[in-house]
């Protein structure tokens, strides 16, 4: 009998990555690895040098050490390399805040000192040229500060024993490399950081539209079947209850539950679909909460129900542009609009609009009207204010 497997606890997603030798963030498959390990050896081919020397010595004890170091050198740099690819590449982990990556990135690295070392004692001084890649390792095994820090070490380990060793000759080659080496590759790794920051940031925004837009969806739907399905609920009730008394305004009020059904379904195919602009009870929800952010008093109807269909739409616009003007131009307090039978009504106690010519909006909102056989008209309110009207049978001031 298998032992029961231990309870999740709320820690794991903080702890260490498990060690893989081969692993990275952005693996697309044994393809994108090897694609990766190419451009981390190709420039091994700097130490060509070291292993020319070794080369030469390859009849002695201390030349065939020296190959071997060098070759192990290059197969350990390759492995480590691997294991911290995600590191490499600038991707985030559960580190905190240690000084290292990984454990095993640790030890690896260490590895890589000791044969640098060995490299320097068996090949001399063209073997120290393993010091570039020590020193740029040290950028994904460490922090960044940390990595920089033990480079500038090199260097200087480097500087003092060209002074201090004989045979040794003063060449600042490899110091200069490094300082290269480490300027490239941070800002190679600071560019991947960001690059991978910016991309989760889009991410991020991308899922957070979706949710606005899901809790945008959820608020329609109930602005314009709340009231709907009350009113039908109401309707129906009535019409059961004058069916056997008064038939034949039980069958006014049946016709009426019909359009009210329709123009309700027709409502929320809109919303569903993303024409908002064309929902008169969402515009009648949307006019609420701007003039309430507007800090402007708002006197809204709480039905639709009166508004011929065929003028839904129609007041649906003027609404909107109504309630735009009102926040946007007119320095009014208070807003109250109307809706019956006849259209739409928009009033407030502002200044009205300062120019003579009507603006864009209004123009694009009297052709609309006139395309349906309806009517816009504008007045100004005495002592204050003005009045936006649209409907079938309203006239001038």
């Amino acid at each position: 009998m298998s032992a029961p497997r231990p309870a999740p606890s709320p820690f794991d997603g903080f702890a260490e990555p498990r060690p893989r030798l081969f692993a990275g963030g952005d693996d697309r498959g044994w393809s994108g690895r090897l694609l990766g390990l190419f451009f981390a050896g190709i420039w091994l081919v700097f130490l060509s040098d070291a292993f020319t020397s070794a080369w030469q010595q390859r009849h002695t004890l201390r030349g065939d050490a020296g190959l071997v170091v060098l070759v192990l050198f290059v197969a350990v740099y390759l492995l480590h390399f691997s294991h911290l690819r995600a590191a490499v590449w600038g991707a985030g982990g559960p580190f905190g805040s240690r000084w290292y990556v990984t454990r095993l990135g640790l030890v690896t690295w260490a590895v890589l000192a000791v044969l640098a070392a060995m490299s320097t004692v068996l090949v001399g001084q063209i073997g120290a040229s393993t010091y570039v890649f020590l020193a740029v390792s040290g950028l994904w095994t460490f922090r960044m500060r940390t990595g920089l820090a033990l480079g500038a070490v090199l260097m200087v380990v480097y500087e003092f024993l060209t002074f201090h060793i004989a045979g040794w000759k003063h060449d600042t080659s490899i110091s200069m490399s490094i300082v290269l080496a480490l300027a490239a590759v941070t800002g190679g790794m600071v560019a991947a950081q960001r690059q991978r920051a910016l991309g989760e940031a889009r991410q991020e925004n991308a899922r957070l539209a979706i949710q606005d837009e899901r809790n945008r969806m959820a608020r329609d739907v109930h602005d314009i079947l709340g009231h709907s399905l009350t009113v039908i609920t109401v309707k129906a009730e009535l019409a059961a209850r004058l069916m056997e008394v008064d038939p034949a305004r039980a069958r006014a009020e049946v016709t009426d539950l019909e359009r009210l059904a329709r123009d309700a379904l027709a409502d929320v195919r809109r919303a569903v679909a993303g024409f908002r602009d064309m929902s008169l009870p969402a515009e009648l929800a949307r006019a609420r909460s701007s003039l309430a952010a507007a800090g402007i008093e708002a006197d809204l109807p709480t039905a639709t129900d009166a508004v011929p269909s065929e003028f839904r739409e129609l007041c649906a616009w003027t609404l909107r542009e109504g309630v735009t003007n009102v926040i946007r131009h007119s320095g009014a307090t208070s807003c109250r609009v109307t809706l019956d039978d006849r259209g739409i009504v928009v009033a407030d106690n502002g200044a009205g609009p300062t120019g003579g010519a009507a603006g864009t909006g209004l123009i694009g909102l009297k052709e609309r009207a006139e395309a349906i056989g309806a009517r816009l008209t504008t007045r100004r309110v005495e002592p204050h204010g003005f009045e936006l009207c649209v409907g079938p049978t309203r006239t001038d001031a």
